[in-house]
């Protein structure tokens, strides 16, 4: 997703213009829409004509139409999206007032404008709009002298940075020449990696090479780790695979992508962060069930007493075309994020969104135990009745 233009207001009115350039982009669009925003696109209207003769004639005209969102309808599988309103602009071929559905196409931009952006809206552009923040995968495919650093995201592969250090040849009797540039060049990729990759978003790093430059590297990476103290590469060393490829340029990325090894390892890769945290919440709901809320009114309740650490809320929840209630939901995560707490946002696409929205698509893991809040409901609800 593009982001051509943004105006906000500091009342939180306003507008954005943005340009979907792939599929998944197409639900984050639908994620962003609510009923009452208004929608500027280009779109297709059939238009009736009539002659100097009286007979008349149709024909199909692209025309762009601002329209009062009524109703949103989005195709998982084909991944369209439709939306449809009234006319707010009368022009040549539609009249104000009048009905009219537009599908958003790929590569065209469009206007949003809504009366306010919270937070959860304004995440969600971000998120569409940055490759770095759904860069899942990171690779690093290597020779002696040359390494790519690339992020993989599901539509492009990004080069983050390319590492070129000439490495002499081994020569008889001596090869400390040479060894000191294999140093260089591992030392300045590993910095490479430091600066460059996000291991929060990062769930899986590749390293690939032709013979056992990888294994060299990793042997220094993890050494130099130990050695600097580089927290940050120790602390996700589970996340680095080797994987063995044709060269170090960037055009063997696509044969280490389509080996099977990787491909069961990336095949979960979006999800995994929101399987572990769920399965972390079902753990606890069985061994300490006062530190597992869920249902919005005991989520809220924990939240209220500063004790939620992490907060698992599905999508879905911010689709409530009831205003109040989805401003419950967006001051929920506000507060907890405030409170120095995680917000976990699911996908409703995904299994883990599925499973959460049987537990009503909230639910927190909290820092500290509190008493039943069931049982505190009934004191207060005891409490007004005296």
């Amino acid at each position: 997703m593009k982001l051509l233009h943004k105006d906000i207001e500091k009342d939180n009115a306003g507008q954005v213009t943005l340009m979907p350039e792939e599929a998944e982009d197409m639900w984050h669009t639908y994620n962003l829409l609510q009923v009452g925003d208004s929608l500027r696109a280009s779109t297709i209207r059939k238009v009736q004509t009539e002659s100097a003769t009286g007979s008349v004639g149709s024909s199909r005209v692209r025309t762009t139409l601002t329209l009062c969102v009524e109703s949103i309808d989005f195709d998982t599988q084909a991944c369209q999206l439709r939306v449809k309103g009234t006319n707010l602009e009368e022009n040549q071929y539609v009249k104000m007032g009048a009905y009219h559905t537009i599908e958003l196409e790929l590569n065209r931009k469009f206007t949003l404008a809504k009366k306010n952006w919270d937070s959860v809206v304004l995440d969600r552009i971000e998120q569409a709009c940055d490759p770095a923040q759904r860069a899942d995968v990171a690779a690093v495919v290597m020779q002696e002298g040359l390494a790519n650093l690339v992020l993989v995201t599901p539509a492009m592969t990004l080069l983050r940075a390319k590492v070129e250090v000439t490495i002499p040849r081994k020569r008889k009797g001596s090869c400390s020449q040479h060894e000191k540039a294999l140093e260089r060049f591992y030392e300045a990729v590993m910095q490479a990696i430091i600066r460059h990759i996000n291991f929060d978003v990062v769930k899986c790093m590749l390293v690939a090479s032709p013979g056992f430059v990888k294994d060299q590297f990793m042997t220094y990476l993890f050494k130099e780790a130990v050695r600097q103290d580089t927290k940050v590469l120790l602390e996700n060393r589970p996340k680095f695979m080797l994987v063995h490829s044709s060269s170090g340029h960037k055009y063997s990325l696509k044969e280490i992508l389509c080996d099977p090894t990787v491909t069961s390892r990336l095949s979960d890769t979006k999800a995994a962060g929101e399987v572990k945290a769920l399965e972390d919440f079902y753990k606890m709901l069985k061994n300490e069930p006062d530190r597992a809320f869920y249902g919005l009114g005991h989520v809220e309740r924990a939240a209220e007493a500063l004790a939620i650490d992490t907060l698992l809320i599905s999508d879905h929840l911010f689709r409530h075309q009831d205003v109040p209630t989805r401003s419950r939901y967006v001051r929920l995560v506000d507060s907890v994020r405030d409170n120095g707490g995680n917000v976990r946002i699911f996908s409703s696409l995904h299994v883990s969104g599925e499973q959460l929205t049987q537990l009503s698509g909230v639910a927190a893991l909290l820092r500290f135990p509190i008493a039943d809040l069931s049982d505190a409901e009934d004191d207060d609800s005891s409490d007004e009745d005296s």
